[in-house]
């Protein structure tokens, strides 16, 4: 009838080598153990998203406070002490976590297990949101880092970003090692930078003494208030995402797992607290200022290290390392769409592993809403920030909540001592998360409060069609079909006269009797010719055809099915048996109408009619070139 683009065996062997090029070999599910990351490739792939935070969280509180001139910045030190302690009581809470779950699944898992599932479907969708915010705020900040060095890069931050994005997807893509592998250069790089630029910064502090901000500070805008700084530590609060990915990806370590993710966890803690305290307070003791179109971190650099080399070293290494801290999302996000996926609550698409062993479907997800994130951003990664930690917090509550409940309920050893410990977590959480939605309500942490439970939402609906699905599809109480199938009758469309119709002829008198070929006549006085050449080839099969005023060609077909089924009315529809031919390459297609395939999706997604489902087979002719 109609025509199928399709490809040859040398044109799929050719997309399997480029597929293999760019990701590498299937590698068997056997291998999986043999994939799993040591602890020095794991700090590699899940602290980029934490350690490069102190670029946009520091960048952050510097904007909120400058407002307030010297008096304001002036807060930043105890700000930042806050946020550390913070974050050094939530990194215990999920230390915790991941001993009381080494099989992974972080804030939802503890959350459904112990809370039910609604509030377990919350904390996924909230981990979601922070995953693809972390993506897109990373790479966006990376580029203002580097643009902050070079200005004529200003303009093209987006496209450069896209670039990366695609970089990390093909990386992750390849597999887990090699990921783990890949990252650890910047990650490394990156420790190797800053931690002598800020100990020099540091040492210039103490050996010279701190700088008077009143001598560099802007002009005060406005005065310092509780309100501002509350603000700033909201923005400020941004340091602390990425510290659940660790308790989300135990499974991807080796074993011991759960010994070896919290280790690794509680590194990344202590790394993260001693790179953000001490960025913070050599900044302000060095009363340092940024100009336009910089960022807080490359005045900083520049301060200690001047313009040199040195300078520019650290700029390309903060680069590098808000590059690869969206893979902390691209380790977090598959991992959790999966454990969604199944559970019910997500396709299931998104469960299965690719030929690398990786959650090829969720890398692919997250790539292509980071990429509409920083489209619609323009690249401006203060535009996100608001959106930012509210489902961080939510996901850190609900999941030292359910933390306290299990403890209780299990009353293992030491299990008040672990309930305090995260009971207390919980508090601190709840506060900063009321604290932080309160402030950035207004610049678009309102959006999170509708899109978090619209994705918990969306979860029910697709749970909901799965327990459909099953339930309809199940043997259960199905009494046993006592009435014998009736012999089919079989209809042919075709399109012309032509060697694909001989298959197709030849295979539906091998179950049928009763065939008729339909012919659909979109031109006037087709149909005689036609009529007259099929009688030549097969004059024992009857051929109908049915004029089309209108030129439509799935109507009229539809309509003569339901003509014939109810002048026969045998307890069935009637079978239709496509003829199609398929081209030799792929690009053939494009020249062809695609009439068998809209006639299959109208067929296949027609309701049932009479009571009886229709059944529709492909008979497919090759064409040799």
């Amino acid at each position: 009838m109609g025509y199928t683009p399709c490809t040859e065996g040398e044109d799929l062997v050719m997309l399997d080598t480029l597929k293999n090029l760019l990701i590498g070999s299937p590698v068997p599910t056997k291998q999986l153990g043999e994939t799993r990351l040591n602890k020095v490739r794991a700090l590699a792939s899940f602290s980029p998203g934490a350690l490069s935070s102190l670029a946009y969280a520091n960048q952050e509180i510097y904007l909120a406070l400058v407002v307030a001139g010297s008096v304001g910045l002036s807060q930043a030190w105890p700000i930042s002490l806050a946020i550390t302690a913070l974050l050094l009581i939530v990194a215990l809470s999920y230390y915790q976590t991941i001993h009381g779950y080494p099989s992974g699944g972080g804030s939802y898992v503890v959350a459904r297990e112990n809370l039910g599932t609604l509030p377990g479907l919350l904390a996924a969708s909230a981990l979601l949101v922070d995953y693809i915010l972390t993506a897109a705020v990373s790479l966006t900040a990376g580029l203002e880092a580097i643009a902050s060095a070079a200005p004529a890069l200003w303009p093209y931050r987006v496209p450069a970003a896209l670039l990366i994005l695609a970089v990390i997807t093909l990386v992750n893509l390849r597999g887990v090692r090699e990921t783990g592998s890949l990252m650890t250069i910047p990650v490394y790089l990156f420790l190797l930078c800053y931690f002598p630029m800020l100990a020099f910064g540091a040492w210039r502090v103490i050996s010279e003494g701190p700088v008077s901000l009143a001598a560099t500070a802007p002009p005060a805008l406005q005065p310092l208030t509780l309100l501002l700084l509350l603000r700033a530590f909201a923005t400020g609060c941004t340091a602390m995402t990425g510290i659940e990915a660790v308790s989300n990806g135990v499974p991807v370590f080796r074993a011991p797992a759960a010994q070896n993710a919290g280790r690794t966890l509680l590194v990344m803690a202590a790394l993260m607290s001693v790179l953000f305290a001490a960025s913070i307070w050599i900044t302000q003791s060095l009363a340092v200022i940024s100009g336009p179109q910089e960022t807080i971190l490359s005045a900083l650099a520049r301060s200690i290290l001047g313009t040199g080399p040195a300078y520019w070293v650290i700029q390309v290494t903060t680069l590098l390392i808000l590059a690869v801290a969206a893979n902390t999302s691209f380790a977090g996000f598959p991992q959790l769409a999966a454990l969604l996926a199944r559970d019910g609550f997500l396709p299931r698409q998104l469960a299965g592993l690719g030929d690398r062993l990786v959650f090829a479907n969720g890398i692919l997800w997250l790539t292509l809403i980071t990429g509409a994130l920083i489209v619609v951003s323009r690249g401006h990664s203060h535009a996100l920030i608001p959106l930012f930690a509210v489902g961080a917090f939510l996901a850190y509550t609900l999941s030292q909540i359910g933390m306290v409940r299990h403890w209780a309920r299990t009353h293992g050893r030491g299990w008040q001592l672990k309930a305090a410990i995260n009971g207390l977590g919980a508090v601190t959480t709840a506060v900063t998360l009321l604290v932080v939605l309160l402030e950035k309500f207004r610049d678009g942490a309102w959006l999170t409060v509708i899109v978090i439970p619209a994705f918990t939402l969306g979860f029910g609906q697709i749970r909901h069609h799965y327990r459909a699905v099953a339930s309809q599809l199940s043997l259960r109480g199905l009494p046993p079909s006592l009435k014998p199938f009736p012999a089919p009758r079989v209809v042919i469309p075709i399109s012309g006269i032509h060697r694909g119709i001989v298959d197709a002829l030849g295979f539906a008198r091998t179950i049928a009797q009763d065939i008729t070929a339909v012919y659909v006549e979109l031109e006037p006085g087709m149909g005689a010719h036609i009529q007259q050449e099929w009688e030549a080839w097969w004059p024992d099969v009857p051929l109908v055809v049915v004029p089309s005023p209108y030129r439509s060609l799935v109507g009229p077909l539809l309509d003569y099915l339901d003509a014939t089924d109810n002048e026969h009315h045998d307890g069935q529809l009637a079978v239709v048996i496509l003829p199609e031919f398929v081209p030799a390459k792929r690009w053939h297609g494009i020249l062809h109408n695609q009439t068998a395939r809209l006639l299959k999706v109208a067929l296949l997604y027609r309701r049932r009619r009479q009571g009886f489902q229709r059944v529709i087979i492909d008979v497919p002719y090759h064409l040799r070139r």
